[in-house]
């Protein structure tokens, strides 16, 4: 698969909640760190990830807005939407609608994604989820 594949294989994964065939993308040792600022490393580590954050956003949704790739790199700039639905840095569900943005970093070795680093804007995410997001 070419990068630019991967990274497509990657956000379909995401989007349809199916990490069956995580491993044709990944590498094993994956190095991750998640736009909630949480870093997961391995396959397995991965998983719990995506795992934790589903419980928090069911229905999350990854749109990729714009993608730039050079040798063994991509950037990539992706909106997030989702439905907070349980508990996240402390904040009990809320049931509102999110919507927040990030920057992801990739690096690919082998024909595999072998490290991502995402930014999120994780003080848009907080105000949103937080019960006290009307005084904002």
């Amino acid at each position: 698969m070419t990068n630019k594949e991967l990274v497509k294989k990657y956000y379909e994964m995401w989007n349809s909640h199916d990490f069956e065939h995580v491993e044709d993308i990944l590498d094993s040792d994956v190095r991750f760190r998640g736009s909630l600022d949480i870093t997961a490393n391995g396959i397995e580590g991965f998983k719990e990830y995506a795992n934790m954050l589903f419980t928090a956003f069911p229905n999350l949704y990854h749109a990729v807005e714009m993608s730039v790739f050079e040798n063994n790199t991509a950037a990539v700039y992706v909106s997030y939407t989702g439905k907070h639905e349980g508990k996240l840095f402390g904040y009990e569900a809320t049931g509102k609608r999110i919507s927040y943005s990030g920057a992801s970093f990739f690096h690919f070795k082998k024909e595999k994604i072998y490290s991502i680093n995402v930014l999120g804007d994780l003080n848009s995410l907080h105000k949103q989820i937080s019960k006290d997001m009307d005084s904002f």
